[in-house]
């Protein structure tokens, strides 16, 4: 396998008062898979609390060693774009217009990479949060991907199709419900839903990797000999995840189950020494897992 990291830029146009415009810059990293490539494209970032990491005081020492001391975080957002020659598949779609200013960036990346929406045959999700779910209609609520197969995890698609999550979930989640109802009723009739170990396309195994949602899936992607292992948020970032995976994240709808997922998969993936690529990751958010005492670290593909 090999890695490749670039930065793709993008000018404003140069004529009129479009020509004041800054240059767009979207980071792409890729691997390559033998006849099949993966590439992650930059949907922007996310701005939240730094409740979402987690509210306890033991973590403030670890954050802190990684340079966070203010009250709010700024993840990465990395959609996975993979080819294999004969499907055209995304994982995730970013969350769109209607989340947060600094996401929704999707589009320009693929337009950077020569993609285009028609060109996506397959829209697989690892969750139905807002910023990997709310990217899939466009501005007059049409599947944005119009050609391609929508698929999830069955525990999930029925998790957010029902209209009761609304009144179950947290205060704070309530307009996540809202929003993947209405994009999820909106698609029924064009999403294919699975289960736990399915191999949902030729060379792509969901694994169920829940807590951080309750039907959040992962996926092993194989081609040839060469793999790598597609995370979503079941790890969601670079720092306390892997220094203190046991820890309970904020993010996380089901703190306990989460954890108990997270310190298994890092132990899979650890031992199995594959390729991963996790959608709030850094440096494009492709890399590996590594040991590191009775903890992990994060090492960046570079």
């Amino acid at each position: 396998m090999k890695f490749t990291r670039r930065t793709i830029l993008r000018g404003a146009m140069a004529a009129g008062a479009m020509s004041a415009l800054p240059r767009l810059s979207f980071a792409a990293t890729s691997l390559e898979m033998g006849s099949a490539r993966i590439d992650t494209l930059s949907d922007g970032n996310l701005v939240l609390p730094l409740g979402f990491v987690s509210d306890n005081p033991a973590a403030k020492p670890i954050l802190e060693s990684y340079g966070i001391t203010g009250d709010a975080v700024e993840p990465p957002c990395n959609v996975t774009l993979y080819r294999d020659g004969t499907n055209t598949v995304l994982f995730d779609v970013g969350s769109g217009n209607d989340f947060m200013p600094t996401a929704g960036k999707l589009t320009e990346a693929m337009d950077a990479l020569g993609v285009a929406p028609e060109d996506v045959t397959h829209v697989v999700f690892t969750h139905g949060h807002p910023d990997h779910l709310w990217g899939v209609l466009d501005d007059f609520d049409e599947p944005f991907f119009f050609n391609a197969q929508h698929m999830m995890g069955k525990t999930e698609f029925d998790y957010w199709i029902d209209p009761a999550t609304q009144d179950s979930i947290d205060d704070g989640r309530k307009t996540f419900a809202a929003g993947a109802l209405r994009r999820l009723e909106t698609l029924q009739d064009q999403i294919a839903t699975f289960g736990d170990g399915e191999e949902i396309l030729p060379g792509i195994m969901a694994q169920m990797t829940p807590g951080h949602t309750p039907g959040h899936m992962s996926y092993q992607v194989k081609n040839g000999s060469a793999q790598a292992f597609i995370i979503g948020d079941a790890i969601v970032n670079h720092y306390l995840a892997f220094a203190a995976p046991a820890m309970a994240a904020g993010s996380d709808q089901d703190p306990d189950l989460g954890a108990t997922t997270r310190v298994a998969l890092l132990d899979q993936l650890a031992s199995e020494k594959m390729p991963i690529v996790g959608f709030h990751l850094p440096e494009g958010g492709l890399g590996h897992v590594e040991r590191d005492g009775d903890a992990y670290r994060y090492v960046p593909e570079v």
